[in-house]
C-alpha cells in the first residue's frame, strides 16, 4: 500500500509541475476548421498549409483539420488537393487564441472521391495517435509500424480479420482462432514471437474467437517490444496489433453491401451514420454484419452476427465523449489443427509424409463451440488549454466460450494413428482497463516538447468450468475407409463426457498498476529525441480451485521499462532516419524448488531491442517507405537444469536463458501514376534460442513462424473514358518454410514454403460498386501451423455489391 500511495502522490506532483510549465509557455495559437464539399459532405485527405511555413496537415474523415503551435501574425492559409483548384484565405492569428477557418470546395462528394482516388496514396495514411499515445507524424516517430486501411480492405473484398492482416509486412498467421476459453483468438508471429490481437483503440479489447472487419477503420501492426507504453500483459516482445474502429462523422451517410462466394460464403454488412441533432453535437454510427462461411472440407462452418454502435457527443469546444460498443456472437466448429507428437522422435517430417486427407475435417457439424464477445470503449477528451489535453479511456471486455473444443493429435507410436480428444468448454473472461493520459505540446525556451504522462489499471479475470479432455477414439489417417471416422456425433460425445470425473471449476485473476511518462523534444527543427519510462506493479491474485477452496500462484512483481528514440529528418517531412532502444517485459511466476535454500522467485523477463532505419514520404505523399533493421535480445528466461546433491540428481529451475531475434523489414506504399496503387512488404527474421535446454540450443523457436515473408498488392482504376470507374487488382503472399517442431527430441517438422495469389475486378459508379475476387488463383494446397498442421483454403470465387447513400 505504501508503494501504491507513493505512486499516486508522485503522479499528482508530476501533473501539477507540468501544468505550471504549461502556464508559462502557453503563448501559441491554434487554427482549426472544417472542409466540406459543395453538397455539404465532409472532405477528407485535403492538404492544409500556411504559406511560407512548414506547418501543414490533412483533413480527417470528418473534414476537420487542426494546426497547433502557430505563432501570432498574419498568414495565408490554403487548402488543396491535386486536381482541384487551390483555395486561399488571409488570416490574422493572435497569441493564445483559437481561430476557426472553414472552407467549402466547389466539387461534390462524388467528384471529390474521384479526385482522391486519382491523386492520393490511399493505402499510405499512417497518421495515428496510438503508436506513441500522442499525435506524431510517421516521420517524427522513431519506431517502425504498418497500417492496413479500410480502403484496402474494401478493394480486396475482405471478409475476415485473417485475410486483412496478410497485408501487414512481417506478420504471419500461426493458427486460426479456435474459440476455446482463455486464448481462443488467433495467433500471429511478429519479429520471431507469437502475438494475439488484444488491443482496440489503444486499450484492452479481447475475444475468444474471430474478429469481424465490419467496424475496422485500420489495423496497426506496431513493431518491437513496446512495454513502455503498452505494458506486458496483453502484448508480445515482437509487437502488438491495434485495431482502430470507425467513428461517427457530421453528416448522414452510409452503405450496405452483400457478398457471396465459394464454400457457402454469405455476408451482409451495413454502415449507417447520422447526426442526432441539428447542431451536430450528437453523432451516431452503427456498423454491423451477419456472416456464414462453410468449409472446403467434409465438415466445418462458422456463422456470426456482429453489431457495433458508436456515439460521439461534443459537449462543448473543450469536451467530447465517444462510446463504442461491439457485440459479436459466433458459432461453429473449431478449425482442423493436427497436433504433432511432442514426446518421441517424429517419423513423418512433412505434411505429405503424414498421409492425411487434405479435405477431411476429422470432426462433425454438430460438434460446435459458441463465442459471445462484448467490448465497450469509452473515451473523454478535454482540452485543458491550448497546450494540454486530458484523455480518459475506459474499456471492458467480456468473452465467453461454450461448447466443444477438440484436439486432433498424433500421440501413438506411429504417425498414422491420431487421437480425437475433446473437452466441453464453459469459460468466461473479463478484462477491465482504466487509463488516464495528459498530453501536452509546449515550448521550454526554444525546445518544443510533446509530452505524455499517464496511469493505467488493468484487471484480468478468467472463470473456467470446463471438463477435462477425454479420448473419444482413434483413427488411422492413412486409411480412407476407417469406419470410426463418422462415429463422432454430439450424442456419442455427450455419452462419453458424462463419465468424466475431473471437471474444472476455477477462477484466475491478476491486476496491474502502471504509470508512464514520455517526452518527444525537438533539439532542432529536424532533430527529435524521444525518452520514455514506465513503472509496472503486477499482482497475480492467483488461481482458486472451487472444488478444494485452495488458491495457488499468488505473487507480486515490479518492473521498469525504458524507451529511447532518435529521428533526424534529412529533408523536412520527406526523408528521416531513425533509431531506437525499446524494452518489453513479461512477468515470471515463482516455482517450488527441491530445496529450501534455492530461491524460487524470479525477476521479469526482459526484451531489449535496438533498431535503425529510414522513412520516406515523397512526391506529395505518392511514395511512402519504411525500412529497418532490428536486434532483440530476451534475457531472464527460466529453464530446467540438473542439480547434483548428495550423489543424486534433482531438477531445478534457473533464470539464465536467452533468445535473440534479429532481422530486416521493408514496407513500400506508392501511387506512381494517377489510378495506380502499389503495396510491397518484405521481412526476414533470424531467431534462435541461445541459452536454453540442450534439446533447443541454437534452434529457431516454433513460435517464430517462417523466416521470410512477402506481401504484394497492386491495383489500377480507370479514371477516364467509357471504362471510367473500372478497376483491377492483383497480389498475394509468399511465406518461407516453417519449422513448426524443432528440437533434438522430436526432430524437425517443416511446413513447405508457398506462394498464394489473388485477383479482383471492380466497378464503381456514383452510389454503386460491384466487385469480383478470386482467392488462391492457382488452387495451391498449403499449410500454416505452430506445432500444428492446418490445411488452408483452396481456390474460392466471391462477388460483392455495395449501395452507398
Amino acid at each position: 500500500m505504501k508503494n501504491l500511495y507513493f505512486f499516486r502522490k508522485s503522479t499528482v506532483i508530476v501533473i501539477i509541475l507540468l501544468m505550471t510549465v504549461n502556464a508559462v509557455f502557453a503563448q501559441n495559437a491554434i487554427i482549426k476548421g472544417k472542409i466540406t464539399t459543395a453538397d455539404g459532405k465532409p472532405a477528407e485527405f485535403v492538404n492544409v498549409q500556411l504559406n511560407g511555413m512548414t506547418k501543414g496537415t490533412i483533413s480527417d474523415v470528418n473534414g476537420a483539420y487542426r494546426l497547433e503551435r502557430v505563432k501570432a501574425g498574419s498568414f495565408t492559409i490554403k487548402v488543396s488537393l491535386i486536381g482541384l483548384e487551390t483555395k486561399e484565405q488571409r488570416i490574422e492569428v493572435k497569441a493564445g487564441k483559437t481561430l476557426v477557418v472553414d472552407f467549402t470546395l466547389a466539387e461534390t462528394a462524388n467528384q471529390l472521391q474521384e479526385v482522391v482516388v486519382s491523386a492520393n496514396n490511399k493505402f499510405a495514411q499512417k497518421e495515428t495517435d496510438f503508436v506513441a499515445r500522442m499525435p506524431l507524424k510517421n516521420l517524427e516517430n522513431p519506431q517502425a509500424y504498418n497500417v492496413v486501411s479500410k480502403e484496402l480492405l474494401k478493394e480486396q473484398l475482405v471478409t475476415s480479420f485473417d485475410d486483412a492482416i496478410k497485408n501487414a509486412p512481417g506478420v504471419n498467421r500461426l493458427w486460426t482462432a479456435t474459440g476455446r476459453g482463455g486464448d481462443g483468438a488467433g495467433y500471429f508471429s511478429m519479429r520471431g514471437f507469437s502475438v494475439q490481437p488484444t488491443m482496440i483503440n489503444g486499450v484492452a479489447g479481447q475475444t475468444n474467437g474471430g474478429i469481424d472487419p465490419a467496424n475496422i477503420e485500420r489495423i496497426e501492426s506496431i513493431k518491437g517490444p513496446s512495454g513502455t507504453l503498452f505494458g506486458s500483459s496483453l502484448i508480445s516482445f515482437g509487437g502488438l496489433l491495434n485495431i482502430v474502429t470507425k467513428k461517427p462523422y457530421e453528416s448522414f451517410g452510409g452503405e450496405i453491401s452483400y457478398s457471396l462466394g465459394g464454400y457457402d460464403l454469405s455476408r451482409l454488412a451495413v454502415d449507417v451514420n447520422t447526426p442526432l441533432d441539428k447542431e451536430q453535437h450528437a453523432l451516431l454510427r452503427i456498423n454491423g454484419s451477419t456472416n456464414y462461411q462453410g468449409s472446403f472440407q467434409d465438415a466445418g462452418f462458422r456463422k456470426s452476427t456482429f453489431v457495433a454502435p458508436s456515439l460521439t457527443y461534443k459537449v462543448n469546444d473543450k469536451l467530447s465523449v465517444n462510446i463504442t460498443t461491439e457485440f459479436m456472437t459466433q458459432t461453429g466448429t473449431n478449425p482442423l489443427m493436427i497436433f504433432l507428437n511432442r514426446a518421441r522422435p517424429l517419423i513423418a517430417k512433412t505434411p505429405e509424409e503424414l498421409q492425411f486427407n487434405y479435405f477431411r475435417s476429422y470432426t462433425s457439424n454438430d460438434i460446435t463451440i459458441t463465442n459471445n464477445t462484448l467490448n465497450v470503449f469509452g473515451q473523454a477528451n478535454y482540452k485543458i488549454s491550448d497546450k494540454w489535453t486530458s484523455q480518459t479511456n475506459i474499456s471492458k471486455s467480456v468473452r465467453n466460450s461454450d461448447g466443444y473444443y477438440s484436439y486432433i493429435m498424433y500421440q501413438q507410436a506411429s504417425d498414422t494413428l491420431i487421437n480425437r480428444l475433446i473437452s466441453d468448454q464453459t469459460a468466461t473472461g473479463t478484462t477491465t482497463n482504466l487509463q488516464q493520459n495528459f498530453i501536452g505540446d509546449f515550448n521550454i525556451g526554444k525546445i518544443r516538447n510533446r509530452f505524455l504522462v499517464g496511469v493505467d489499471y488493468l484487471q484480468l479475470i478468467t472463470h473456467n468450468n470446463s471438463s477435462a479432455y477425454i479420448l473419444f477414439d482413434q483413427i488411422n489417417t492413412s486409411k480412407e475407409n476407417d469406419s470410426r471416422y463418422a462415429m463422432l456425433t454430439k450424442q456419442a460425445l455427450d455419452a462419453k463426457l458424462a463419465t468424466n470425473t475431473a471437471p474444472t471449476k476455477s477462477q484466475t485473476e491478476s491486476k496491474t498498476y502502471s504509470a508512464y511518462v514520455s517526452d518527444v523534444f525537438n533539439l532542432t527543427e529536424k532533430l527529435m529525441v524521444m525518452a520514455s519510462l514506465r513503472f509496472d506493479h503486477f499482482e497475480n491474485v492467483g488461481t482458486t480451485n472451487f472444488a478444494t477452496g485452495i488458491t495457488t500462484g499468488k505473487y507480486k512483481q515490479d518492473a521498469f521499462s525504458p524507451k529511447l528514440g532518435l529521428v533526424y529528418q534529412l529533408l523536412k517531412d520527406k526523408v528521416a532516419i531513425f533509431g531506437n532502444y525499446m524494452n518489453g517485459f513479461r512477468n515470471v511466476a515463482p516455482v517450488t524448488q527441491p530445496f529450501a535454500d534455492i530461491d524460487g522467485t524470479f525477476k521479469p523477463q526482459q526484451a531489449n531491442q535496438y533498431e535503425g532505419g529510414v522513412k520516406l514520404d515523397l512526391l506529395h505523399n505518392r511514395l511512402s517507405l519504411t525500412a529497418s533493421y532490428y536486434d532483440i535480445m530476451v534475457d531472464n528466461i527460466t529453464r530446467s537444469d540438473i542439480l547434483i546433491r548428495d550423489g543424486r540428481q534433482y531438477n531445478v529451475t534457473v533464470q539464465d536463458g536467452s533468445q535473440q531475434s534479429k532481422g530486416v523489414e521493408f514496407d513500400l506504399v506508392a501511387n506512381p501514376i494517377n489510378g495506380l496503387n502499389v503495396m510491397f512488404g518484405y521481412a526476414h527474421n533470424d531467431s534462435k534460442q541461445i541459452k536454453v535446454a540442450e534439446s533447443l540450443l541454437n534452434r529457431r523457436p516454433n513460435s517464430a513462424g517462417p523466416a521470410d515473408l512477402v506481401n504484394f498488392w497492386a491495383s489500377y482504376t480507370f479514371l477516364k473514358g467509357q471504362v471510367k470507374g473500372l478497376g483491377l487488382g492483383f497480389g498475394g503472399n509468399y511465406a518461407g518454410k516453417n519449422e513448426i517442431t524443432n528440437n533434438a527430441i522430436t526432430g524437425v517438422f517443416t511446413l513447405p514454403s508457398y506462394t498464394v495469389l489473388n485477383a479482383t475486378v471492380f466497378y464503381g459508379v456514383q452510389k454503386f460498386r460491384v466487385g469480383l475476387k478470386v482467392d488462391n488463383l492457382t488452387n495451391k494446397e498449403y499449410f500454416s501451423g505452430w506445432s500444428t498442421v492446418e490445411p488452408q483454403m483452396p481456390r474460392r470465387l466471391m462477388g460483392s455489391v455495395t449501395f452507398k447513400f
